[in-house]
């Protein structure tokens, strides 16, 4: 495999450890001093689309079946294959927790010394006030999610990126030596 696959499959991993990690953080009592702008939420997800079109245009161009990207995985080393399989599996695991709390609201955040966050109840859409308890929770889930669909993206972008690279290893072993 070529070092620019491993590098991108490396990085797209890395980052995407980076993003799942205080994404499971949020579970633990009291909320992360994450910046409230929404700048770096913008940042997190261009980098992940980023990591991850560039992946899939470098799997797309081995033209390869999906059988074949399988098998191709399966011959990425064993600890390349558990540590893709662990993170994707308690990304997966996190976001499934995260969906199922019982919760209509979103957004949440302070106007005029007020917390306030978005209903989504239907027929009652709207801001709504709520405790600072409230406000805490509404907020950790919101983190959560928006911290743990990027790093979900970036672990596929390891897997693209990493499958892609075997691919191509492939078909250079197996492609006929020019002999003269």
């Amino acid at each position: 495999m070529g070092w620019t696959f491993t590098l991108h499959g490396g990085v797209a991993a890395g980052l995407g450890a980076v993003f799942l990690s205080p994404a499971a953080l949020t579970w633990l009592p009291g909320t992360l001093p994450l910046p409230d702008a929404s700048w770096w939420q913008a940042a997190i997800f261009a980098t992940a689309f980023l990591t991850c079109v560039s992946a899939l245009a470098r799997l797309a161009l081995t033209r390869a079946a999906k059988d074949v990207v399988w098998l191709a995985f399966r011959c990425l080393p064993g600890k390349v294959q558990m540590t893709l399989g662990a993170l994707a599996v308690g990304g997966v695991a996190l976001l499934v927790f995260s969906t199922q709390e019982e919760t209509s609201l979103q957004s949440a955040e302070m106007k005029d010394g007020r917390y306030v966050a978005f209903d989504t109840t239907p027929h009652a859409r709207g801001m709504v006030e709520i405790s600072r308890h409230r406000y805490e929770d509404v907020l950790e889930s919101d983190q959560r999610t928006t911290l743990a669909v990027p790093g979900l993206l970036c672990l596929g972008a390891a897997y693209a990126a990493l499958t892609a690279g075997e691919l191509r290893r492939a078909d250079r072993a197996a492609a006929p030596a020019d002999v003269t």
